[in-house]
């Protein structure tokens, strides 16, 4: 048997990615002591190279390498770019954050790079095996990332909920995709995929597989009914590490759903539709109605993002691939929107203090309007209110589930749509509306990470003012993918 040598052009950026990161990991025990921000601008020059790897080498076909496990497509260099650029803000605001507080910088920074790599790897995944190790590369940094803070019993117990729980989900999805191989033979998705149309395979193995699988996906994703880990992490994790956790793995999350469901499963359309309608009704109803009652900001928006689980998954139950383009938008919309959410607080945030409480913004527009209105921004974002980006990503899933028959989804999400702006609303009529107990002006920690979530801010208005651009991208994607 002959071997034969495989292409490996198609995963320059990961190969890339993952020797800067080994390089940043050796680098950061040497110059740490000596100059304590060179990991952080090694980390971030990683970024830009590995950006400008994907951006150069863009493709508009579907390239399979590695004996099928792993795929270049435009769906990926799209996702992928855009997780390089929402990691650069995070590591951005994270600077600060972990300046101010003194615990993992570097470490940080490290598993950070590390776990991008493992979202690459999930992006471009083209067979259950290469899934899971992407998965597990992640899963297993951000177990870390939750713990740095080891001198804080919060976060330590935030990271073993986390790890536990997530222990629990990946059993539940190998648990599944043995049942997949079991019935198929195959793991390779387009392999999975023309054996299900063949109609020659146990209907039953399949059917309970592709529960299996659901349950872990809901999981990763942070939806109901299996949701429990979101809010204790997001409270419980440092500041930074709640950006970092609710922005770009919801990228990755999105694309192992698409890889599993569209391209490996779409003969069972109907099987994980059904699952998908129910998770997707508890989600956003869960997602509404708990976080009315959340006083920590930080719990309301790990509520209000197991509600935008459910507006996810409505692009997938419309079954199209103008659903599935939908769902893309929704996802990089609801990232970039996160990315202001909780970067304000870092930017508002003094000392060891945690700007993370609801009350912590009373009066903010007396102490400073321009912040005051960035976080007006992003809320107005987030709730869905025109012209904001976020207004377009709800219209356009909303739009394709009622297009697929299913008004009765469409009317919950809408219903539940308006009880959520309830919550964002009043974080902008507390910063609007209520006298501030301390009125001396309040001014951000860094210009730097002021000027970023201003750019950001503004960006969810602009492109909502001219959204056209950023939406043919998402179906374009998804077109040129098949």
């Amino acid at each position: 048997m002959n071997f034969v040598i495989p292409n490996f052009a198609p995963a320059i950026p990961e190969i890339a990615l993952l020797i800067l990161a080994s390089v940043v990991l050796i680098g950061d025990t040497i110059w740490s002591k000596r100059c304590q921000n060179a990991t952080y601008y090694a980390t971030q020059l990683s970024l830009i190279i590995v950006g400008w790897l994907i951006v150069d080498s863009f493709t508009v076909h579907q390239i399979v390498t590695f004996d099928g496990s792993f795929v270049r497509d435009t769906l990926s260099d799209v996702l992928k770019i855009f997780t390089v650029l929402i990691a650069l803000g995070i590591f951005l605001f994270a600077r600060t954050s972990m300046q101010e507080k003194k615990y993992g910088s570097g470490e940080f920074y490290v598993l950070g790079l590390f776990a991008i790599l493992g979202m690459f790897v999930m992006i471009s995944a083209y067979n259950l095996i290469t899934l899971y190790l992407g998965l597990e590369i992640m899963s297993l940094s951000l177990y870390a990332i939750i713990a740095l803070h080891r001198n804080s019993g919060v976060a330590v117990e935030a990271a073993s909920k986390y790890f536990v729980l997530g222990a629990l989900a990946t059993g539940m999805l190998l648990y599944g995709f043995s049942m997949i191989y079991g019935a198929t033979g195959e793991i390779n998705f387009d392999k999975i995929a023309a054996v299900i149309a063949t109609g020659q395979v146990d209907h039953t193995v399949l059917a309970f597989g592709v529960v299996f699988v659901v349950i872990g996906l809901i999981f990763k994703m942070g939806g109901a009914p299996f949701h429990m880990w979101v809010p204790d992490v997001y409270h419980g994790a440092p500041t930074a590490v709640t950006l970092f956790l609710g922005t770009i793995p919801k990228i990755a999350a999105f694309a192992m759903v698409y890889r599993l469901m569209v391209e490996a499963m779409p003969g069972l359309l109907k099987d994980w539709q059904q699952l998908l309608i129910i998770v997707t009704v508890l989600s956003l109803i869960v997602g509404s109605i708990v976080a009315i009652a959340q006083d920590n900001l930080k719990r309301m928006l790990a509520y209000s993002g197991i509600g935008h689980v459910g507006f996810i998954l409505l692009g997938f139950i419309a079954g199209t691939f103008d659903g599935f383009a939908s769902a893309m938008y929704y996802v990089l919309v609801y990232a970039i929107t996160g990315l202001v959410g909780f970067g304000m607080m870092i930017v508002l945030g003094k000392g060891r203090q945690e700007f993370d409480r609801i009350d912590d913004f009373k009066g903010l527009n007396a102490r400073n309007p321009w912040l005051a209105l960035m976080m007006l921004f992003a809320m107005f974002s987030m709730a869905g209110v025109p012209p904001f980006i976020g207004f377009f990503a709800k219209l356009m899933v909303i739009e394709e589930v009622v297009k697929a028959g299913f008004v009765w989804l469409a009317v919950v999400a809408v219903i539940t749509a308006v009880i959520s702006a309830f919550y964002y609303l009043r974080v902008v009529k507390v910063m609007y509306f209520d006298v501030p107990e301390d009125t001396t002006p309040i001014k951000a920690v860094n210009r730097t990470t002021q000027w970023t979530a201003s750019f950001v801010a503004i960006a969810l208005l602009v492109f909502g003012l001219i959204p056209s651009g950023f939406i043919n991208l998402c179906y374009n994607a998804v077109a040129l993918t098949h």
